[in-house]
């Protein structure tokens, strides 16, 4: 079964860092966040993937041929130019998965943890799905009695489910979604907005189409900064995830769960808990907490928390030296 995993968006909600680079290559809980949504399909069995590519797309290819040029996998990329939304980019893989009457969606910009088996193994159509508390901002199913999917909407106004679509799929029927995909992009046509999978989904129910839903253990949204550091805290806090010591200074504390790359030199500083540290970077003097740093980059004098530091960037803060008297008070904004 082939893949079809999106990864053309701009990312504008994780600017300034998607001004130099991807989504898709934004690190989270030490790696990129691409790599996290190959790797779970990889372990589910997956060995095909459909990259449907845009912004910067060339880095995406090339870091994908890089880092997995010595497995077993197949990679194709596809480009869609324009971008019209979800459904759309889907439909960008029509000519790769062809004849083939099944595949998997997993959408670029979250984590998703859940049994693959309940994907694959299904005769139906499956759409990840988890429990939201603000409805209004997802696409929503709503079940049936008879367990089948009877009503998928975008973003409702007045929502009548609390089932968020996570952004996993088994499509069993290709050929009826990408059908009606066409058919949706021919009769509506939108100048501003954007084709949504789940409204082509909810013309195969129309269509007959039989859909169930399988509840996901965890979703990741990384698609802003907050989400981002939210999704790499929950990530570091897995049980057995590999933390990384720091013991070649002894003035140095370190909080789990942390992840430091490789050659990087810390000095009378506080790391963690929930930081990751690229490679090669350099922090003297430094107290961070909560925070993602690139590699390359360079420390000095700061106290951060839930911030993210792009490569090879630097930033000094304030050091004093101070000789106070009796009976002062002395606020350093």
């Amino acid at each position: 079964m082939k893949a079809v995993i999106p990864v053309a968006g701009a990312g504008t909600m994780l600017r300034p860092h998607t001004h130099t680079q991807p989504k898709a290559l934004v690190p989270v809980a030490g790696k990129p966040l691409l790599s996290h949504i190959i790797d779970s399909l990889v372990s589910g069995g997956i060995s095909h993937f459909v990259l449907v590519i845009g912004h910067m797309g060339n880095k995406i290819k090339g870091y994908v041929e890089s880092y997995y040029k010595n497995q077993d996998l197949i990679f194709d990329f596809v480009v869609q130019e324009p971008r019209e939304g979800s459904a759309h980019a889907v439909l960008m893989a029509e000519d790769i998965i062809g004849n083939d009457s099944e595949f998997l969606v997993m959408f670029g910009d979250t984590i998703i943890n859940c049994h693959l088996p309940d994907f694959i193994d299904s005769e139906y159509s499956v759409v990840g799905i988890k429990k939201v508390d603000r409805p209004g901002d997802f696409g929503i199913a709503e079940i049936g009695a008879d367990g089948f999917v009877k009503k998928f909407i975008e973003k409702p106004r007045i929502p009548k489910s609390n089932l968020g679509m996570v952004g996993v799929y088994k499509i069993q029927n290709a050929s009826v979604l990408f059908q009606s995909i066409k058919e949706m992009m021919e009769t509506h046509k939108l100048p501003t907005e954007e084709y949504s999978l789940t409204d082509a989904l909810m013309r195969t129910i129309n269509k007959g189409e039989k859909v169930i839903t399988a509840e996901v253990d965890g979703w990741y949204d990384c698609g802003k900064k907050e989400t981002l550091l939210e999704a790499n805290s929950i990530l570091l806090n897995r049980p057995n995830f590999p933390c990384s010591e720091y013991t070649e200074n002894a003035d140095t504390v370190i909080i789990q769960p942390v992840k430091i790359g490789k050659n990087c030199k810390i000095r009378h500083s506080v790391i963690g808990p929930n930081v990751v540290i690229g490679d090669n970077a350099i922090i003297e003097n430094a107290i961070v907490r909560n925070s993602i740093v690139g590699s390359y980059s360079e420390l000095q004098n700061v106290i951060l928390d839930q911030s993210i530091m792009g490569n090879d960037t630097y930033l000094k803060g304030l050091s004093q030296s101070l000789n106070i008297g009796d009976n002062t008070e002395i606020i350093l904004g």
